[in-house]
């Protein structure tokens, strides 16, 4: 009897040895899917955006939206529809496409391209619609928010439309407490 329960208690070291061990050293990747946040039972983990082309930020102002790689907040603009963009001409010297940057492969689907009808060059889109910077931007500092009818884009679930990006932020004090989901 105290022979098996000798081997018994050694198995299960051996198991919580192995279980514990494969925890520390095979971390799941991170999300690739973005979600809005609906409700307070939603955790962080759900607004990121996780791929070559946007990240996901925080600001205690503006709370999760989307950015380039290099942490450049992203916007979308109200006169856009799907797949269709409406920036042209002095607009977008001030409010440059988010262009294409070969990065195409593996992307989630809510990420996509369109091509330009002014310039040619392809443009990224996030759930159909057309991403751009704001020249006044640096440093971290996301000031374009409501200015000329653009809205700071954000992540989102699938299951919302399209229209939900549009909502308005009250962005009166530009944020410099970002911080960044890394990928």
């Amino acid at each position: 009897m105290k022979r098996s329960t000798t081997w018994l208690v050694g198995i299960v070291a051996i198991l919580i040895i192995l279980i514990g061990g494969y925890g520390i050293f095979h971390k799941s990747p991170a999300k690739t899917i973005t979600s809005k946040q609906t409700s307070s039972s939603n955790t962080n983990s759900n607004l990121e955006v996780n791929n070559s082309v946007l990240i996901t930020k925080t600001s205690s102002a503006l709370g999760y939206y989307l950015a380039e790689p290099n942490g450049d907040a992203l916007y979308t603009y109200d006169g856009d529809t799907t797949g269709v963009t409406n920036v042209t001409g002095s607009l977008l010297a001030s409010w440059p496409a988010y262009q294409d940057t070969g990065a195409t492969t593996g992307l989630p689907t809510s990420v996509g391209t369109i091509k330009r009808t002014d310039n040619g060059e392809l443009q990224y889109t996030y759930n159909g619609l057309p991403l751009y910077t704001f020249v006044a931007d640096s440093s971290g500092q996301v000031t374009g928010n409501g200015v000329s009818n653009f809205t700071i884009a954000r992540p989102e679930s699938t299951s919302q439309t399209s229209s939900a990006t549009h909502s308005s932020v009250d962005n009166s004090t530009p944020s410099s407490d970002n911080s960044a989901s890394g990928y």
